[in-house]
């Protein structure tokens, strides 16, 4: 079994005294680990960074086995190690992508989504509203997308001011109706409303937070989300703070 593609290194672990396990989020084969021989030396340290840009190759006697990598460089995004809004952005992602995705399986669209997002770090300006845009997409990815084009009741497309947190689907005051203490706040910049500023934006991830701790991750058996992100949305707050 052998296949060659490119992706986004999300982390390593240590294997045996030189080598290491590498995971890797390709557009065809999703989040795929893998042996690196000599992943621990001076010369492969550098390209195996989360967040760099890689060509693998992989291969393995059968396909249910680990197998191992030959590993490329395509891009290195070091220069984020050395600015922690910058970091903490790219562990979020690659955190969430190896939380969320399951093993060995295609996510060409999120994959084209991820690739421009880290290409912003460092962009502050721009980072954070992109991010949130990215964890929509992986919401809507992995199934629990929110529907927010017409009132889940009453089909209204204006006044929504609601998201059922069953459903992810917009309401209407009106058709929120007894269980309007039940609903979530719609934030308008999650339908393209309103400022685009650090608070709007943390406001906007508080909503798609609640959806990916309270149906992705218990899809997974209540597994916690990755600290990661909390982290960086405290250094976001900060930042509105400031």
């Amino acid at each position: 079994m052998e296949w060659r593609d490119q992706g986004i290194v999300l982390s390593t672990r240590k294997h045996g005294e030189n080598s290491v396990i590498l995971e890797v989020f390709t557009p065809s084969q999703g989040r795929h680990a893998g042996v690196v021989r000599g992943g621990t030396s001076r010369k492969l340290t550098p390209i195996l960074q989360p967040g760099g840009q890689v060509e693998v190759s992989w291969k393995a006697r059968l396909s249910e086995h680990i197998g191992s990598f030959t590993v490329e460089p395509i891009r290195s995004r070091a220069l984020a190690l050395g600015d922690r809004f910058a970091l903490a952005g790219l562990n979020t992602v690659t955190a969430l992508l190896s939380f969320a995705l399951p093993e060995r399986e295609a996510h060409g669209r999120l994959y084209d989504r991820t690739e421009p997002l880290l290409d912003l770090l460092g962009q502050h300006d721009l980072w954070p509203l992109a991010y949130l845009r990215w964890e929509m997409a992986l919401l809507d990815d992995l199934g629990f997308g929110l529907d927010l084009a017409q009132c889940a009741v009453t089909g209204a497309t204006e006044g929504l001011e609601f998201i059922s947190p069953k459903s992810g689907r917009a309401v209407t005051r009106e058709g929120a109706g007894e269980w309007l203490d039940r609903m979530l706040p719609l934030p308008p910049l999650l339908v393209g409303e309103g400022p685009d500023d650090d608070e709007a934006i943390l406001d906007a991830l508080r909503t798609t937070g609640y959806f990916l701790e309270h149906k992705l991750a218990t899809s997974f058996g209540n597994k916690p989300l990755p600290e990661a992100r909390a982290r960086f949305l405290d250094l976001l707050s900060r930042r509105a703070a400031a």
